[in-house]
């Protein structure tokens, strides 16, 4: 199963129609900032599930701002990231995500990339799909392995 992870894509959207053309995923996950975004994937890639959650900056959203779910055995925690203060410290959101025994937590609300594993729990803040760095999380899920990539659009 891949997956491609976005987050912060703030009305930026080709680099998002960029990254899906040369990774083929499975699946999309968008952890928020400009969620609407995803209206304009889903309409280029109908056929490619698509969980979203809302941000900060996705005040009229109707999407909910925390998602649990299973993927190929593994339960995963994706919020944006803003309500745990995630530009403070991991923390709160760390404690979050062990509370409720998940195996992967992804966020964003930084803008800064970044990939941690423990013995517990694997972390995926993707970074900024829409600027500057244009950064996303490829995540490869084989026989109950996690393997995640961070990636740049050029």
């Amino acid at each position: 199963m891949k997956v491609l992870i976005f987050s912060d894509s703030h009305g930026n959207v080709s680099p998002m129609l960029v990254a899906i053309d040369r990774e083929s995923p499975n699946m999309i996950l968008h952890c928020g900032d400009n969620a609407k975004d995803c209206d304009a994937v889903a309409a280029v890639y109908p056929n490619i599930p698509l969980r979203i959650v809302s941000g900060n900056c996705d005040t009229f959203s109707k999407e909910e701002r925390e998602d649990e779910f299973i993927i190929s055995g593994k339960r995963i925690y994706m919020t944006h990231g803003h309500l745990h203060n995630v530009k403070m410290g991991l923390k709160s959101i760390v404690n979050d995500a062990l509370l409720r025994e998940v195996d992967l937590l992804i966020f964003g609300h930084t803008h800064i990339a970044h990939h941690d594993t423990s013995d517990d729990l694997t972390i995926i803040n993707p970074g900024s799909i829409g600027y500057p760095e244009h950064t996303y999380a490829a995540l490869e899920i084989k026989d109950g392995i996690m393997t995640c990539t961070i990636k740049k659009v050029l």
